[in-house]
């Protein structure tokens, strides 16, 4: 099975034909392994995600046509293969199209909070908080590069 995802669909239909969790997050992992490594120049603070029991970083792009273009990384693969869920919900998208998403909503057709621990679900949540400050700082002008 491919681990490319483009949409929350595509993950949605993946997971049901996975079945169980064990290969659900099996899965998971092997999103996180194929997820882009972030620069290390943008593994700062700046881009830092605080609420996360592993390190992450997120980072911003504003494309010409007025997407983002979402970049992010971690220390922990089970937190990538998240950043991948993520990134298939919000990346390429406006800022007012993202501030438009539940995140957590589009996130619960997966079933995922449920089966993580409370320390990674508060991280997912905390990432799905940056994900929504990112681009109401780019809708008010002063984000993105």
């Amino acid at each position: 099975m491919s681990t490319t995802v483009h949409s929350i669909d595509e993950l949605v239909e993946s997971f049901e034909l996975l079945g169980d969790w064990e290969s659900r997050f099996a899965y998971l992992i092997d999103l996180g392994k194929e997820l882009t490594p972030l620069d290390p120049v943008d593994q700062c603070d700046e881009n830092r995600v605080n609420g996360c029991q592993a390190q992450v970083w997120m980072k911003f792009t504003c494309e010409p046509d007025g997407s983002i273009v979402i970049a992010a990384d971690s220390d922990a693969f089970i937190v990538k293969g998240l950043i991948s869920i993520l990134l298939a919900v919000y990346s390429g998208k406006t800022a007012d199209q993202i501030l438009n998403i539940d995140g957590e909503a589009e996130l619960s057709r997966l079933d995922l909070a449920s089966h993580l621990s409370p320390t990674r679900k508060n991280g997912l949540f905390a990432m799905i908080q940056r994900v929504r400050e990112l681009a109401l700082e780019q809708k008010e002008g002063k984000g993105g590069e």
